[in-house]
């Protein structure tokens, strides 16, 4: 029985010994951390809307309509007036009546080189074979030509031999009238502008680059206003970026309008929309400016003559003026003819007369091309171009 107590006894020790253990163990194991708490979230403001104030609306006193004070009418309100737009300033250009005259002087600075050098040859005591050759020379290289100057010669011998002695003052006037026979006197030199049977007058300026064609074309329009006509400047040449602001800048100093077109556009189109609008407003002349050709491109040429024969289907053209620079001399009548061959020359212009021009070569080109110089240009300023009188030229090239 003892036993058996016993043996109860050590059950229930070791079983409260093992249940000890367990529970030991579980204290001594670590409990996971509690999970955080969950974080406070602030909602963001409202964007505002349509209509919505920017800051909390204020309790303001609001006036009605009757409490607000209106103007009563009797104080001037200022009103800003818009800038007046400037308008160029038209100029008065200068009477083309004996305007070379004026210029005379300018133009005899150059040219008195050849008169001279002629009236001291002549008056040697002998003139002998050697004299004559001189000259010959003498006109030469003042672009004369071969055939003028023989013939000029051939004149002088003839009447100096008749006449015998010879005073200073013959001289003078014996040169005077061998070069005017040269030149030519009894030439019509007037630019036509004024056909009997409508208006307006076409005019179209041809030559090659460089030759100032686009600023004889704005001089020119200058002398038809100074004659009391109105003008309309066609800006055809559409290859050269500033030429048809050029024109433009001449025409607005006198008054004239100008009908341009996009920056390498067809020329023919420009030249004929020229002439409609010379015709809607009623013009007195319409001036073309083409665009500088060189003589030696072909493709080029035959444009010129397309500008040509477009313009011609609103009217056949009363003018076609050859634009050359003096200085080139004899290298210029090659320009001209081919130019000649193209659009059929009426008149030239001769620019840059009063530099190192020889005035021969006003003799030259007439006799090549059998056209008239009607115009000259002896300088810069804007009212130098001049219609051509032979007598105030050959009277400039001799000198007093």
């Amino acid at each position: 029985m003892e036993t058996v107590i016993l043996a109860v006894v050590i059950a229930v020790v070791v079983i409260g010994a093992l249940g000890g253990l367990v529970v030991g163990s579980r204290r001594k194991k670590s409990l996971p951390p509690p999970p955080p708490a969950a974080p406070d979230i602030t909602a963001p403001p409202a964007e505002p809307h349509v209509g919505d104030e920017a800051e909390t609306p204020r309790d303001e006193p609001r006036r009605t309509i009757e409490e607000v004070d209106l103007p009563d009418g009797s104080a001037p309100v200022a009103v800003e007036e818009p800038p007046a737009l400037e308008v160029p300033e038209i100029e008065v250009p200068e009477p083309t009546a004996g305007r070379l005259v004026r210029l005379r002087a300018r133009l005899s600075r150059s040219q008195n080189a050849l008169g001279k050098g002629l009236l001291t040859l002549l008056s040697r005591e002998h003139l002998d074979d050697d004299t004559w050759e001189e000259i010959e020379d003498t006109l030469l290289t003042a672009d004369v030509g071969v055939a003028p100057t023989q013939e000029l010669v051939d004149g002088l011998r003839a009447r100096v031999k008749v006449l015998g002695t010879r005073t200073p003052d013959e001289l003078r006037g014996l040169l005077r009238e061998e070069l005017l026979k040269l030149v030519g006197t009894d030439v019509d030199r007037t630019v036509r502008t004024e056909p009997e049977d409508r208006k307006p007058g076409i005019v179209m300026v041809v030559g090659v680059n460089g030759t100032g064609k686009t600023t004889t074309t704005g001089k020119l329009a200058r002398v038809l206003v100074a004659d009391g006509n109105s003008v309309v400047l066609g800006a055809a040449d559409t290859f050269r970026a500033a030429a048809a602001d050029q024109l433009q800048t001449w025409g607005e100093r006198v008054g004239a309008h100008t009908v341009r077109g996009p920056e390498g556009g067809d020329p023919a189109s420009v030249a004929f929309d020229a002439v409609k609008e010379g015709k809607e407003l009623g013009s007195d002349v319409v001036l073309i400016d083409t665009a500088g050709r060189l003589h030696t491109k072909t493709g080029l040429m035959d444009e010129l003559g397309k500008v040509k024969r477009v313009v011609e289907k609103h009217a056949p053209l009363d003018e076609v003026l050859l634009v050359l620079d003096a200085t080139t001399g004899q290298n210029g009548l090659v320009q001209a003819r081919v130019f000649a061959e193209v659009v059929d020359i009426t008149g030239i212009v001769l620019t840059k007369l009063d530099g190192t021009a020889k005035g021969g070569i006003v003799v030259a080109v007439q006799r090549e091309l059998g056209v008239p110089v009607k115009l000259i240009g002896l300088g810069e300023g804007a009212d130098d171009l001049a219609p051509f009188e032979p007598e105030a030229f050959v009277d400039a090239l001799i000198g007093e």
